[in-house]
């Protein structure tokens, strides 16, 4: 097929890479998917800010940067597993993605003690439209990140037992691929609270 992605190092688990083909395109409609449903909410977050005059500013607990630090080094921790298995590192593939999921599991409990101190600080879902947007928004990426990170413990688990054969590497490159996406995607969120919130 043209156009089709190729990972040097990553073999199909079918000769003719149809199961690979066929899980890219799963993880490209379902990161499209996630993309839409994240560009509703900034369109109705920026519509109500625009018209209303009781939005109040968020100010963003400083927890959340430490954790953004942590995603990103999830995500660094995933390259280095993926550069490991191409080069046949097993054991160095194991620790780097056990390292990253758990690095994501850390992210999701971050995540947790932000929200504990916004209720702290007396901000909750209902304060203002603009804690109502950071809790929808930050929320919606935590679970679309806890199915990630079921993916990479998944990952991890079959690993660790030898049994990532090429089947196996396929679901690598698309759970590396959906992490990543979602790295970017927090990203995102903070800059939008940057600037709109």
């Amino acid at each position: 097929m043209a156009g089709a992605i190729q990972v040097p190092g990553l073999r199909d688990e079918r000769p003719d890479g149809t199961g690979r083909r066929a899980s890219l395109t799963a993880a490209y409609v379902l990161i499209a998917a996630v993309a839409m449903l994240f560009a509703a909410f900034t369109s109705a977050l920026v519509v109500r800010r625009g018209l209303s005059d009781d939005w109040v500013s968020l100010r963003l607990p400083p927890v959340l940067w430490g954790n953004t630090a942590v995603l990103l080094a999830s995500s660094a921790a995933l390259e280095a597993a993926l550069r490991s298995l191409r080069s046949g590192r097993r054991d160095a593939f194991n620790r780097y993605w056990t390292a990253g999921a758990a690095l994501g599991l850390l992210f999701l409990a971050g995540q947790f003690l932000a929200w504990r101190q916004l209720q702290a600080a007396g901000v909750y879902l209902a304060t203002n439209p603009s804690s109502s947007f950071f809790y929808v928004l930050s929320v919606a990426h935590a679970l679309h990140l806890f199915g990630g990170i079921c993916a990479l413990l998944y990952i991890a688990a079959q690993a660790l037992r030898f049994r990532l054969g090429p089947g196996k590497r396929t679901a690598v490159e698309v759970a590396r691929l959906y992490w990543h996406f979602l790295a970017g995607l927090w990203l995102y969120v903070l800059l939008l609270f940057q600037l709109w919130g």
